[in-house]
């Protein structure tokens, strides 16, 4: 059996993961998720929520057991896991990519969303930065518009009602990692062709430039946790060496 530990996104929370637990625990495997600072239920103030914050808390999550996990990132959260590995690396069987940022050396998310394949990205088109520490808010229309285009109206509504603004910060900062030490550990992608907040032209930009253990493919928007719950529990049951679930 294995153990995971999932790392969520921009505005989110462990709450994210609420529907891949359940499925991935049924079968017997460890699972965590964790709120990064500023996220979910966290308390931490925006002045304190950088990417070095976000990582050591990555690092304590895997620290509390012995046990190797599968570190699992989503969208922002790729940025995290990525700083994260370079820091306790030991501690990791193997990385996910969903729907994430994968950076080089000395690459930011923000110098991600530049790059010409993230062209049409409706994140960047609606967003707004208030604030001081500055935030980054999307309003809920947008979010529903951009992120939860294939969930159900329930679905977007229960998602955007739990997001939060997101401290800069951390999309500002350029990680800094030994592209070699990262790519020793096992890396997997979850590519999410509806995406339009991370567009598929640069998952595959990302994609060549890391490569990967194997990249799985889904027809889905940028919550595939929501809209695409077994397909994501089958490529993480993957990942981990088990048969894929059938769908309930």
């Amino acid at each position: 059996m294995a153990r995971f530990v999932l790392v969520h996104g921009a505005f989110g929370g462990a709450w994210c993961w609420e529907p891949v637990m359940a499925p991935l625990e049924a079968v017997g495997h460890t699972v965590a998720a964790i709120d990064l600072p500023g996220g979910g239920d966290d308390e931490t103030p925006v002045a304190e929520v950088t990417l070095d914050a976000c990582a050591d808390r990555v690092c304590a999550a895997l620290a509390e057991q012995d046990e190797q996990a599968v570190l699992v990132g989503y969208s922002m959260g790729g940025v995290v896991v990525t700083q994260a590995a370079q820091r306790c690396g030991d501690r990791i069987a193997s990385l996910v990519f969903v729907a994430a940022f994968m950076p080089s050396n000395g690459q930011s998310l923000l110098d991600m969303t530049q790059l010409p394949e993230a062209a049409g990205d409706q994140i960047q088109e609606n967003l707004v930065i208030e604030g001081d520490p500055p935030v980054a808010v999307l309003s809920a229309e947008a979010t529903a518009k951009v992120i939860y285009n294939d969930c159900t109206s329930e679905q977007a509504a229960w998602a955007v009602s739990k997001r939060r603004p997101q401290p800069v910060v951390p999309y500002t900062t350029p990680v800094q990692i030994d592209d070699a030490k990262l790519a020793a550990i096992p890396r997997y992608y979850v590519l999410t062709a509806r995406d339009q907040a991370l567009m598929e032209p640069l998952q595959r930009r990302m994609i060549r430039e890391h490569p990967c253990e194997r990249v799985f493919e889904l027809d889905a928007d940028h919550a595939p946790f929501l809209s695409a719950t077994d397909e994501l529990v089958a490529a993480l049951l993957e990942v981990a060496g088990e048969p894929a679930l059938a769908p309930a």
